[in-house]
């Protein structure tokens, strides 16, 4: 760890300027799950092929009265065989974000590429214990490049991406 500190009591330049910009998670909340498992325990027994996974992904983000950002992260997954739905999961979950020193040009990307980035890995470990409770093998997501995601769906959208 780096002492920030000059030993006077005052903090070193580039400590006081990185303490005027950056991200910070204040909350982070599932705010809705969802699994179905329709057929279980049918679906459980092995040596049935693979399942075909399509996964969805959404970043949304808006501003609160108080200053700070909610940015809800929505991942749904929908595991099937030839025969039908095995499984499917739908996880929204959301953080409250503390966010200085960023241009107002730039707040879109930040909020909806950066803050999800930082809400992923912990909607990712909710989506492995939930198939896992569920009686399945953990559902592990792959890293999610949401800089494409948002890129994608900017120009979906004709380069108009809201913070509904």
């Amino acid at each position: 760890m780096t002492d920030t500190n000059d030993g006077a009591g005052a903090p070193e330049p580039a400590a006081a300027a990185a303490e005027g910009a950056g991200i910070r998670v204040l909350a982070q909340f599932v705010r809705d799950l969802s699994f179905e498992n329709p057929r279980a325990p049918d679906s459980l027994r092995g040596g049935a092929a693979q399942p075909q996974i399509d996964l969805g992904v959404e970043m949304n983000a808006r501003g609160r009265d108080d200053g700070y950002y909610e940015v809800d992260l929505k991942l749904s997954a929908r595991a099937s065989r030839d025969d039908g739905p095995i499984f499917v999961v739908e996880l929204l979950y959301g953080g409250v974000f503390q966010i200085a020193g960023v241009a107002a040009e730039d707040m879109e990307p930040v909020l909806l590429i950066e803050c999800p980035r930082y809400l992923f890995p912990f909607a990712r470990r909710i989506i492995a214990d939930v198939t896992s409770d569920g009686g399945y093998p953990p559902f592990l997501l792959d890293p999610i490049d949401f800089a494409g995601v948002y890129a994608a769906r900017k120009a979906e959208q004709g380069g108009q991406v809201g913070h509904a």
